[in-house]
């Protein structure tokens, strides 16, 4: 496991001084690279191998988000490295020890030089420490746009240089953000988000989003599809409000 503690900054809050979805996914994100540069296998390692870690799938299971100034705690926990999988648990917590927020993440070793998967290295195993699952209900990686359902299409986006990462791709933080624009209200509040990374869309590709809307007993379920061109997902995002 591995942990860092933070405080809830302005620039992380919404409207209400709430940490946003979008800075929670930051701040996992931001726990594995600190864990990674820890190591040895950090990014530079990776970079002279021309590898990376793309990420396959997140879930995100909210049961408060934290108000500005709040004083947290951020950990994960690797729980199986074999072949080319990586996956690994999030958390956040609260300094009295509150669970805020829960994670779940499938993560692919890529070979960029090759274009093919490669298999875990001793070095990754040594930097990844692993421990046991975090109790949390798994769901499916797999995410299926509904054929049924109030279908709309949001505003096409074009990708920026502010979306990519170190690996010239878009963020994988930055699709949720994207998708987040097609909802009916920016702030509602998001008890659960999965995420299903198909493509890796770069700078200059065009991104078409389609939103369908369900509901599921007291919750209404959103389902976004960012496309290319040809409606082919670089990426599915599913969120479940209350």
């Amino acid at each position: 496991m591995y942990t860092f503690d933070s405080r809830i900054r302005y620039s992380e809050v919404d409207k209400n001084a709430i940490l946003t979805l979008e800075s929670l996914i930051d701040y996992f994100q931001d726990c594995s690279t600190f864990q990674t540069q820890q190591g040895p296998a950090d990014i530079a390692f990776m970079k002279e191998r021309n590898v990376a870690w793309v990420l396959n799938f997140w879930q995100i299971e909210v049961k408060r988000l934290p108000k500005l100034c709040e004083e947290v705690v951020i950990g994960t926990v690797p729980y199986e490295l074999k072949g080319m999988f990586g996956l690994r648990n999030f958390f956040m917590d609260t300094k009295d020890g509150e669970r805020l927020a829960v994670a779940n993440s499938i993560w692919t070793l890529f070979d960029f030089e090759k274009q093919v998967p490669a298999r875990v290295m001793p070095e990754m195993i040594e930097t990844y420490p692993t421990g046991d699952k975090l109790s949390m209900d798994y769901a499916d990686r797999k995410i299926a746009m509904p054929s049924e359902g109030d279908r709309r299409e949001c505003e096409e986006i074009t990708v920026r240089t502010y979306h990519l990462d170190t690996n010239d791709h878009v963020n994988n933080g930055q699709y949720v953000r994207m998708a987040k624009e097609c909802l009916p209200d920016k702030n509602m509040n998001i008890t659960s988000m999965r995420a299903e990374y198909r493509m890796q869309a770069r700078l200059g590709d065009t991104i078409y989003p389609v939103v369908v809307t369900n509901r599921q007993s007291a919750r209404k379920v959103y389902t976004i599809s960012l496309n290319n061109h040809e409606g082919k997902p670089y990426c599915l995002v599913e969120f479940k409000t209350r």
